[in-house]
């Protein structure tokens, strides 16, 4: 992943950051083929690049496999979000203006070694993948293995277990469907546990469906899909009200007010912070300015500063968000 200022090739064991630690995983990351962004385009635009696919050799029929397999999720996800829109009562197609023509979805090969493997008796911790929230509007995950591990956080702060089932995708949302509906489908915080010691690796290959790049938070925050039915959105209401606030490991960050200006650069700021390794490569005057801004949030945490959510309620601070 170093050798391409796209994000985007394989990522050695425990290179990736989440919530401040480790993530004791490897993987490759993919996305549907685009080329280079031309010269002097703005930096988040090099997240659209051509795949480091791995060679014929070491990896037969994984390039075919693998592009079918995102050219199916891609429409998948477009299908599935419409209807989320008609469930919310928008018209089917209310997201379809913030899809590219040629839309770029992202999609990850993982792999979860067990604790026994991680050496040393686990003492680095069992953190497969830390609290975070996805960036964009829905994520489909393919949970490979039989093993346990994937965890989402529910209202009240508790994590509970989504087991592999047979023939199934979990499915999360993404930040940007938060923004986009006003806090009507909240974003889904999650993490992964690693295997326990003697179980073997756990594998998951989760695919990310991508957003217009250069959608601007103020148009989501003030234009977005339209205006949800206002008893649509008295229901999410009433759930806030009715346990006195969210609780989540990870705050909102899709929102006006920060250094991003677009969906698209707040992208890739995530990804300088949870992969450091490429942002000293390519981007370090932008991961200074990341850990900069994490230090002020600490401040601001430790000075007991909450964040107002998009459903009008006072929510915990949380830790930094990594979108993956």
């Amino acid at each position: 992943m170093k050798n391409a200022p796209s994000f985007l090739g394989y990522s050695r064991l425990s290179a990736e950051v989440t919530a401040g630690a480790a993530d004791h995983r490897e993987q490759i990351d993919l996305s549907t083929e685009h080329p280079l962004p031309p010269p002097g385009s703005p930096l988040h635009h090099n997240l659209v690049a051509p795949n480091q696919w791995p060679t014929e050799n070491a990896l037969p029929n994984f390039r075919p496999v693998f592009t079918n397999y995102m050219k199916r999720m891609g429409a998948i996800s477009l299908d599935f979000t419409s209807l989320i829109a008609e469930a919310i009562e928008l018209p089917a197609d209310a997201f379809d203006k913030y899809f590219d023509k040629d839309q770029q979805h992202k999609l990850k090969i993982v792999k979860y070694p067990d604790v026994g493997e991680l050496g040393a008796g686990g003492k680095g911790g069992n953190q497969g993948v830390g609290p975070h929230k996805d960036s964009m509007l829905t994520s489909y995950l393919l949970q490979a293995s039989s093993h346990r591990g994937l965890q989402v956080q529910n209202i009240h702060g508790e994590w509970v277990d989504c087991p592999p089932i047979d023939g199934t995708l979990v499915v999360a949302i993404g930040q940007a469907l938060e923004a986009l509906t006003q806090g009507v489908c909240a974003s889904t915080t999650h993490r992964v546990l690693s295997p326990a010691a003697g179980q073997g690796a756990r594998f998951s290959i989760p695919f990310f469906q991508g957003v217009k790049r250069d959608t601007e938070f103020e148009e989501l925050e003030t234009i977005g899909v339209g205006q949800v039915p206002e008893h649509v959105r008295e229901q999410r209401k009433k759930i806030f009200e009715r346990y006195g606030h969210r609780m989540d490991d990870c705050e909102f960050t899709f929102r006006q007010g920060g250094p991003s200006k677009t969906l698209g650069e707040a992208t890739f700021r995530n990804r300088v912070k949870s992969h450091p390794d490429v942002g000293e490569r390519w981007y370090p005057e932008v991961l200074a300015s990341v850990r900069e801004e994490q230090r002020e949030k600490e401040r601001e945490k430790r000075g007991g500063g909450g964040i107002q959510g998009l459903a009008g309620v006072e929510v915990p601070a949380g830790k930094p968000v990594e979108a993956h």
